[in-house]
């Protein structure tokens, strides 16, 4: 997937991304950071065709996204967003068949590649045991599990992460950090997330790209590209980023920057 030069504005008013090029790299965690309004939720809006950008495209086996039969591009791509609306009275295992949309004629009935992939996404997300269980009666943690397996019933080779973590407590962000590390590597997903928290950005992640004000201002990789200077000129932070044994690098935030 190729981003080349997208611009995006509301009505013509002030741009919220400006010239906006970057590829994602295939079969990696590509993670998008940069601070609260920034633009990162508008282009993963518009890599998963929900908005158009004012100027520039987005290249998928370099085809326009927007050249792509809708059927066709919901069999490629899958997006989990920040704030799912959460279904009343529906079991996991009956939300999960509705990921199985894109490949349904006008009879709409259910195949054995259905139940194949439904079996296979709670098996993948450890949610076999709550299949038969309502969706509202959950934890969050489990929830945003069943929106992920939603999407991967989908069968796409591309998956789209709006804020996976928000909401959740520390063991339940690590969980599902853990479980698209997997999903990466296992099955070889590429990844397209958004996370605030830099440190998990540098753990789970291959490529970064970090915005500010609409625009990339850095991408690369995780380890060499966020510096105390970056952190700073994107952040208005003062940090110290330290050598971690696992991690490669580890962030530690000090004080406000003062300008």
């Amino acid at each position: 997937m190729e981003v080349r030069d997208v611009n995006f504005s509301y009505n013509g008013t002030d741009a919220i991304l400006k010239n906006v090029s970057f590829t994602i790299q295939k079969n990696k965690i590509n993670t998008i950071v940069g601070p609260n309004g920034s633009g990162k939720s508008t282009l993963l809006e518009i890599l998963a065709r929900l908005l158009s950008p004012s100027s520039g495209d987005i290249l998928l086996e370099g085809k326009s996204i927007f050249e792509w039969k809708a059927k066709e591009f919901a069999q490629n791509v899958a997006i989990v967003h920040q704030n799912n609306l959460l279904p009343s009275e529906l079991t996991v295992k009956e939300l999960l068949y509705f990921g199985r949309l894109p490949y349904k004629n006008w009879r709409m009935t259910r195949t054995k590649a259905d139940d194949f992939a439904v079996e296979r996404a709670l098996e993948q997300t450890e949610l076999t045991e709550k299949a038969e269980q309502f969706v509202d009666s959950l934890s969050g943690g489990e929830r945003q599990r069943v929106f992920i397996a939603t999407a991967l019933v989908q069968d796409t080779p591309i998956l789209l992460l709006d804020e996976p973590t928000t909401f959740l407590d520390m063991y339940f962000q690590l969980e599902i950090l853990e479980l698209v590390k997997r999903l990466n590597q296992e099955e070889n997903l590429t990844i397209v997330m958004i996370l605030h928290d830099l440190n998990q950005a540098l753990a789970y992640s291959d490529q970064l790209i970090v915005m500010k004000n609409g625009e990339v201002v850095a991408k690369g990789e995780p380890g060499k590209l966020l510096t105390t200077e970056l952190i700073a000129e994107t952040y208005g932070v003062v940090a110290e980023v330290l050598d971690d044994a696992k991690t490669g690098k580890y962030i530690v935030p000090q004080r406000r920057k003062e300008f």
